[in-house]
């Protein structure tokens, strides 16, 4: 096993608070798919699996709670980082490391549709491609309209004692439609930009590890050099380090199962909607 090197993308916060994030959206993916759609034979069998439907919906409110944690979590370490670095709040919003697009991920987006048109080259990404940004921020956008209308469904007495009660029939209608949009988004869009594009298929392990091969990033992500992205003092610091056969195994042992779940979840999803409103 030798040594080599890699720019590092992700810490340790990073890997684990995703691992964790996919973990609870698989949970709350498949028991909110097997109560939406109750009337289904598989579904039926799942909610069996898991020790019938009230059993489903206990793991379906804990992984809803550990998803909210997450969200805490990672606005906690935002605004840590931000005191941490001194970064004044514009250059936090809107700089170069920023995760809110710009007029850059506009002329990448542009470029991207020309090149596979075969109008042009492929763009120069940076640190972040905007699909990338794209992911994280809905995110921010699901997680409290999911799970802000599943609160009130979780808690209809008291969600009526502050709002009119035609909303919680309102919010169950918000909280299905919009968890059935998540799901499959998630495990098609976000699968085939991570995992399934070319460069990447049939797996993008950088998550899980952390890094990635310094010729990989040069290829892929080229302005990162061009913007001094990566050094001693940047974001991403290149460095050396072995990484074991075993845990490489691990890896893509624990992300095709991940994708495996995710992919026969849209499988179902799509089952449904052709055979199952006749």
């Amino acid at each position: 096993m030798t040594r080599q090197y890699y720019v590092e993308r992700f810490n340790n916060y990073h890997r684990i608070s995703h691992l964790i994030l996919v973990v609870s959206f698989l949970a709350l993916a498949i028991t909110g798919m097997a109560l939406k759609f109750a009337d289904m034979s598989w579904a039926r069998f799942i909610a069996d699996l898991m020790g019938g439907a009230e059993s489903a919906g206990k793991i379906h409110r804990i992984s809803a709670v550990v998803m909210f944690g997450l969200l805490f979590s990672h606005i906690y370490y935002l605004i840590k980082m931000k005191i941490r670095d001194k970064t004044p709040l514009k250059e936090f919003l809107l700089g170069k490391n920023s995760m809110l697009p710009n007029l850059r991920d506009l002329k990448d987006f542009i470029g991207t549709i020309k090149w596979f048109a075969g109008k042009g080259p492929r763009p120069q990404y940076g640190r972040w491609t905007y699909w990338e940004k794209f992911d994280y921020l809905a995110v921010f956008w699901g997680i409290p309209v999911i799970g802000l209308s599943g609160l009130i469904l979780w808690f209809p007495e008291i969600s009526s004692l502050f709002f009119p009660g035609w909303l919680v029939n309102v919010a169950a209608i918000i909280h299905s439609d919009e968890a059935l949009l998540a799901t499959g988004f998630i495990f098609t869009v976000h699968f085939f930009n991570t995992h399934l594009r070319p460069e990447a298929f049939p797996m993008d392990p950088v998550i899980f590890t952390g890094v990635v091969p310094e010729e990989e990033c040069h290829e892929e992500r080229p302005r990162i050099y061009q913007d001094g992205t990566t050094g001693p003092q940047a974001r991403e610091k290149i460095v050396s380090k072995e990484i074991s056969p075993s845990f490489m195994k691990l890896v893509y042992i624990s992300g095709f199962f991940f994708l495996s779940l995710g992919l026969i979840v849209v499988l179902l999803i799509i089952y449904t909607a052709l055979f199952g409103y006749r």
